[in-house]
């Protein structure tokens, strides 16, 4: 892909990084909602991804983004809940429920995602060395920081102004991902349509 992928938009060398505004950010953010809302609702049978992750939503030419690397893909037949499997996938993104039971189903999926909303609304991987430090992790730092009501503290410096309430409606979208019960989280279907109707106002240009 022209771009690249989004971790390397967002978290790559000095050299490699490059700034995404909010809209950008949004656009992308629905076109891998829409990816995975395909493979769990669309596809006979469904598939369950198993490794959202930053690097795997590569962008093109015009930042659209591509749902990337199956290799841990597991395809789910339409009268089943879940498949057993070995946990796999990558630290930080992994639902709390999969390493508990083994089970790969759709909703680990919409947590996955929701993890990288928080990327693309705070800029910092999962992995980020101050989590480390601080014995932490990403999702429990928002988490706080949303019960807060102090979102602007975690937003990316590198956004500038942001439209407030559009910010505030992702982050909220981004917890109900991230909900510890998988059932209270919501289908990526759902998300997709929270997301479009959360779409950013395009600026008004003056006609000549």
């Amino acid at each position: 892909m022209p771009n690249g992928s989004l971790d390397t938009f967002l978290h790559g060398r000095s050299m490699d990084k490059k700034v995404l505004d909010w809209s950008t950010r949004y656009k992308i953010a629905v076109g891998a909602a829409r990816g995975i809302s395909y493979l769990h609702h669309d596809c006979i049978p469904h598939i369950i991804h198993r490794d959202i992750k930053s690097s795997n939503i590569l962008l093109d030419q015009n930042l659209e983004a591509r749902v990337s690397d199956f290799g841990l893909a597991t395809l789910m037949e339409p009268n089943k809940t879940h498949v057993s499997t070995i946990v796999a996938g990558t630290f930080g993104y992994l639902a709390p429920e999969y390493f508990d039971t083994g089970r790969a189903t759709f909703k680990g999926d919409v947590y996955s995602f929701g993890v990288v909303l928080l990327e693309l609304l705070t800029g910092k991987k999962p992995s980020d060395e101050t989590f480390m430090e601080e014995g932490t992790k990403l999702v429990t730092w928002v988490k706080a920081v949303v019960r807060e009501k102090k979102e602007e503290l975690v937003l990316d410096s590198s956004l500038g102004s942001c439209p407030e309430q559009d910010v505030n409606k992702v982050f909220n979208i981004a917890m109900m991902c991230l909900e510890a019960d998988p059932l209270m989280r919501p289908t990526m279907a759902e998300v997709v349509l929270m997301l479009e109707q959360t779409e950013p106002e395009k600026p008004v240009t003056a006609s000549s």
